[in-house]
């Protein structure tokens, strides 16, 4: 069975084919790091995880990015609230994502990008976008001209008024439409800075992963990843960027985005005040494995509930499979390979309810007869 992938940019699923099979590239959009990752932070980095698994098991190279979001106005606000240099600020809550999402047993991707590391990489590329006309200068600021690119909104799908009232842009009068998103804007007082032809300033968000994405994996990218509420305006805005930057028809191939974590059906979110961190639930001496295994029991397009019930089931079907194994003998160098069915549940758009369930079946069998075998394919699953 091959890859079949859910393509939010055609809403529809799809046979996946690389544009280069001898090199599969993958982008996710990663944390902002001014506090701890919460646990609707940590399903992206779960649900991409496995399907970055997925993808090296059918395709020698594959190169999956996530960024840092390093300078933000959430980080600049954090570190005065807390009277710290940015640079600590970022430094710690690096570290502590590293950390937690090490505990959920997701794998390091192949380049993790910070965005003050690539400032060079979005100047050059606004001032592409200036040069070619789809980009405007406004007292200080750098704007991107969405009247300028025609099927702005392919992403989204949505009416320029529904764009409008989504964006939660910034009302100014230097704006040549209400729609213009920043690209560059001056930075004042002990704000981060760096120079450029506008003057001191900073990068906007969404050209931060603009540039990333391209200077490390090229385009077009294979998949573009990241949770429903990055469709729009920051993937959209990316796309419109990107392919308008480097005279693009595609930027990427396939999108793919994970539904919200929610608490008793609102989503999980620190604008809310409803979100449990990753860090507080490990310190309560939850589990890693079944917190990954709660993320994973809904499909990753729908919404999925963390509570308790949930993490005392995944906790308890861990617990089967486990035993399931326990006094089993398996050879050094066992070749056994992963289970079919469990594999083909995940080929068909990551189906991870499907994959758990037939992990599940697998245990119970095991529970009925010790076989070597059917304990080898479970591990090797």
């Amino acid at each position: 069975m091959s890859l079949t992938l859910y393509n939010t940019l055609t809403r529809t699923k799809q046979p996946f084919t690389p544009h280069n099979p001898e090199r599969v590239t993958l982008y996710v959009c990663g944390p902002t790091v001014y506090d701890y990752a919460h646990i609707g932070n940590a399903r992206p980095v779960v649900v991409f995880d496995t399907l970055f698994r997925v993808l090296q098991r059918l395709y020698l190279r594959v190169d999956y990015a996530r960024n840092i979001t390093d300078i933000d106005d959430k980080i600049i606000a954090a570190a005065e609230q807390n009277n710290e240099p940015i640079e600590a600020i970022t430094a710690r809550y690096t570290t502590a994502f590293h950390t937690d999402m090490a505990a959920l047993n997701a794998l390091p991707p192949t380049f993790e990008p910070r965005a003050t590391e690539h400032i060079a990489d979005m100047i050059s590329l606004i001032e592409s976008l200036i040069a070619k006309g789809f980009a405007y200068v406004a007292e200080g600021h750098v704007l991107f001209d969405v009247a300028a690119m025609p099927n702005y909104g392919s992403l989204s799908g949505r009416t320029a008024e529904d764009m409008l009232a989504g964006a939660r842009v910034e009302v100014a009068d230097y704006k040549k439409n209400p729609a213009d998103f920043v690209l560059w804007k001056p930075s004042v007082g002990n704000q981060p800075s760096w120079n450029s032809v506008w003057g001191k300033g900073r990068p906007g968000w969404h050209i931060e992963c603009s540039a990333m994405s391209g200077k490390l994996l090229g385009l077009p990218l294979d998949i573009h990843g990241g949770g429903h509420d990055l469709i729009f305006p920051h993937h959209e805005n990316e796309i419109a960027q990107s392919c308008c930057a480097h005279d693009a028809p595609v930027y990427a191939n396939y999108w793919m985005h994970n539904g919200f974590v929610t608490v008793d059906g609102q989503k999980m979110s620190k604008s809310l005040g409803n979100f449990t961190t990753v860090r507080q639930l490990l310190e309560q001496g939850l589990g890693g494995e079944a917190i990954r295994y709660v993320l994973l029991m809904a499909h990753y397009r729908q919404p999925v509930d963390w509570s308790a019930k949930n993490y005392d089931q995944a906790t308890n079907n861990l617990e089967k499979i486990h035993t399931a194994l326990r006094g089993i003998e398996l050879p050094e160098n066992n070749t056994a390979e992963p289970d079919s069915a469990f594999l083909d549940a995940l080929l068909d758009d990551l189906n991870t309810p499907l994959a758990l369930m037939r992990l599940q079946q697998l245990a119970n069998t095991l529970h009925k007869n010790k076989d070597a075998t059917v304990a080898a394919t479970l591990k090797a699953s």
